[in-house]
């Protein structure tokens, strides 16, 4: 009964997980569609791409504790069938890095792009404004090299989960291989106790036979004792 709850939590427990991992994904498609559809300014881009990174981690977690439920079924059915989804969710979170990628690289551009064609239209302003401009080009600089660092941070975090997903298979994979080991060991020590079972019952047949000999032998000799005894009385 004990195990029986057990499995039933852990059937829960991964249906609740499911459900956090598509609204997760949801909510990051939703925002990388706003990203795409972006203009400025920085700051926009700078928010958008602190919420996308915050939702991808917690996307990345659940799919993990889908991982480790995996782990613990009992089946291989059921093992396998969460080892698939789990190797689907990690393939989609791989392009939804890429996508986000793309999409902060675009906006980006943009916002330089934005950025030049005003500085450009502003040049025959006074000097009060050329020094304005010159700082907002500073801005604008440093706003692009926080965004190659956030590329940077995303390459790696994609480099991360690669690695991690190809660690996680090949654990599945060797205690597969080590659950089914473990099975066929079970079904030779089966057959070996059948084999012996069925010579400890032909040995017990042959030792009734045996008793069933003996038995006869001695009531022979009894009776040739008698009846020397009585040829030799009468």
């Amino acid at each position: 009964m004990h195990r029986l709850q057990s499995k039933e939590n852990v059937s829960l427990y991964a249906d609740v997980t499911r459900q956090e991992i598509i609204n997760q994904s949801l909510q990051v498609q939703a925002l990388i569609q706003e990203l795409q559809t972006c203009t400025g300014p920085q700051e926009n881009l700078d928010s958008l791409s602190a919420e996308v990174r915050t939702r991808i981690a917690a996307l990345r977690k659940h799919i993990q504790e889908l991982e480790n439920l995996a782990e613990e079924q009992d089946l291989e059915k059921d093992r396998q069938q969460l080892i698939e989804e789990s190797r689907s969710h990690r393939q989609m979170l791989t392009g939804t890095l890429t996508s986000f990628r793309n999409a902060s690289v675009s906006c980006q551009h943009l916002i330089d792009k934005n950025n030049q064609e005003q500085l450009f239209s502003n040049e025959k302003e006074p000097m009060t404004s050329r020094k304005r401009l010159n700082k907002d080009k500073q801005s604008m600089a440093n706003a692009s090299a926080n965004v190659t660092d956030h590329l940077l941070s995303i390459s790696r975090h994609l480099a991360e989960t690669s690695q991690r997903s190809a660690d996680t298979l090949d654990s599945l994979a060797n205690s597969s291989y080590t659950l089914q080991s473990t099975q066929d060991e079970f079904k030779n020590m089966g057959g070996v106790i059948n084999q012996s079972g069925k010579l400890l019952a032909k040995y017990g047949r042959r030792e009734l036979t045996d008793k069933v000999i003996v038995f006869f032998a001695f009531a022979f000799f009894m009776a040739c004792v008698l009846y020397i005894i009585k040829k030799r009385l009468f």
